[in-house]
């Protein structure tokens, strides 16, 4: 029996993925847990493994985007072969393609007993099987607000399609004698490319990638959705700057940087302060146990946040290791989806590109996002005297739905206060 190679869900926000490689040529063996392909997500490259043995077969092509649930490829026993048509990454290649009952098929049936129908792509029923129906089938009864669950199918292998629909729509039917609109007068039109770029436009229109668009949706909806407000403070980090010379010099393997002691300083202010270690729920505020701080690294495709997990046990030359190594794997992709999902606390650090202030918008579901500007020398006020220090502004972007403005400054003043005198981090 064939087993189907499926586009899987790294990520709440994941819809859909792009296959970013086959590993693997069609008709070739494949063990078990063997790396067969590479999808691009919207957060990272990574590799999806063989569920079982069989003769490798793709249904698209490099490159093609796929649903999360929707077929790839599959894996066939010996002598095996599939069922239906090609795919539809195939059939927009290949106007040619077959069609069964007017319905173009846009995903391959994979050949199987009828007893088990579960092999198909369709969103799962309430009890967690699959349900086999075709796209068409399934855009039909959403728009006529008909549920799967309670269609029978009457295609190949138990398959819903288009007539199925029609039988359950006329069962619909008011017995007043009203009569719906035929499904014809509602067509659903598949997905149209975007058009192609004008001649002269004077402009590159560069395609969005995965990431690209779930940082657009999120990132926009953050904005609309949770009420922010945005508190700023300014720390001098001298004693820092000298206690973190001390250190790089004593210890020849470790070479720490000023971000290591921001987030020490962060995780340390949040133990001090748990109410802004949260995030807002319909039931209620979900105060975490762990304290989990995302780091925003820019990659090519987007920003992307990794996670130093419970970063107030670690010392700063463990943080400094990890957010290293976390940074390096994702600008390559090479991130788990357990390295950048959860975090309680993002820091937004711009101050390298000599940005002195900035207001960051709030990651969801966290309640808090601090935006780090550049150290920099500033004049200040020292017992009556106007001196030279060195001087860091950041600024604190808020959900008020889950911190009030009096923790959001608690937390400012702990936060200030382990950076001002440092040494307390390093114990």
């Amino acid at each position: 029996m064939a087993t189907e190679i499926i586009m899987p869900s790294v990520s709440t926000s994941m819809t859909e993925g792009t296959l970013a490689r086959w590993l693997k040529k069609d008709g070739e063996t494949v063990a078990k847990g063997e790396v067969i392909a590479e999808i691009e997500t919207d957060k990272a490259i990574l590799e999806v493994e063989a569920e079982a043995e069989g003769i490798f077969k793709a249904f698209v092509a490099d490159g093609a985007t796929v649903k999360v649930g929707e077929p790839m490829g599959a894996l066939l026993a010996p002598g095996e072969t599939l069922g239906g048509t090609i795919s539809a990454a195939q059939s927009a290649a290949a106007p040619t393609a077959a069609a069964v009952g007017g319905e173009t098929a846009v995903a391959v049936a994979v050949a199987a007993p009828a007893a088990a129908p579960s092999t198909g792509h369709a969103p799962a029923a309430h009890d967690g099987t699959r349900i086999f129906a075709s796209p068409l089938a399934r855009s039909l009864a959403l728009l006529h607000g008909l549920d799967l669950v309670n269609i029978s199918g009457s295609g190949p292998q138990g398959r819903i399609v288009k007539r199925d629909i029609e039988a359950a729509m006329s069962a619909q039917r008011p017995a007043s004698g009203a009569v719906a609109a035929p499904v014809a007068e509602a067509p659903v039109k598949a997905p149209q490319p975007a058009a192609p770029q004008a001649a002269g436009a004077g402009y590159e229109l560069i395609p969005h990638s995965s990431m690209r668009r779930v940082i657009a949706q999120r990132l926009s909806e953050s904005k609309q959705q949770v009420p922010h407000f945005y508190l700023t403070v300014d720390c001098r980090l001298d004693k820092l700057l000298a206690l973190r010379q001390q250190v790089n010099g004593s210890l020849p393997d470790v070479k720490v940087s000023v971000n290591d002691f921001i987030v020490k300083a962060v995780a340390a202010a949040m133990k001090r302060v748990p109410a802004t270690n949260a995030s807002w729920s319909d039931e209620g505020v979900r105060r975490y146990r762990d304290i989990d701080i995302s780091v925003a690294v820019a990659t090519p495709n987007g920003l992307i946040t990794p996670v130093v997990r419970q970063a107030d046990a670690k010392s700063v030359g463990t943080i400094s290791a990890e957010v290293k190594d976390l940074a390096e794997r994702a600008r390559q992709g090479k991130l788990k989806p357990d390295e950048y999902q959860g975090g309680g606390f993002t820091i937004s650090n711009l101050g390298m590109y000599g940005v002195r202030d900035f207001a960051a918008i709030i990651n969801p579901p966290q309640a808090c996002i601090l935006a780090v500007g550049t150290a920099e020398k500033r004049p200040v006020i020292e017992d009556g005297a106007i001196v030279p220090a060195t001087v860091m502004t950041c600024t604190l972007s808020v959900d008020h739905r889950v911190v009030d403005g009096a923790v959001g400054a608690e937390f400012l003043a702990a936060f200030k206060a382990l950076l001002e005198t440092p040494l307390g981090l390093l114990v």
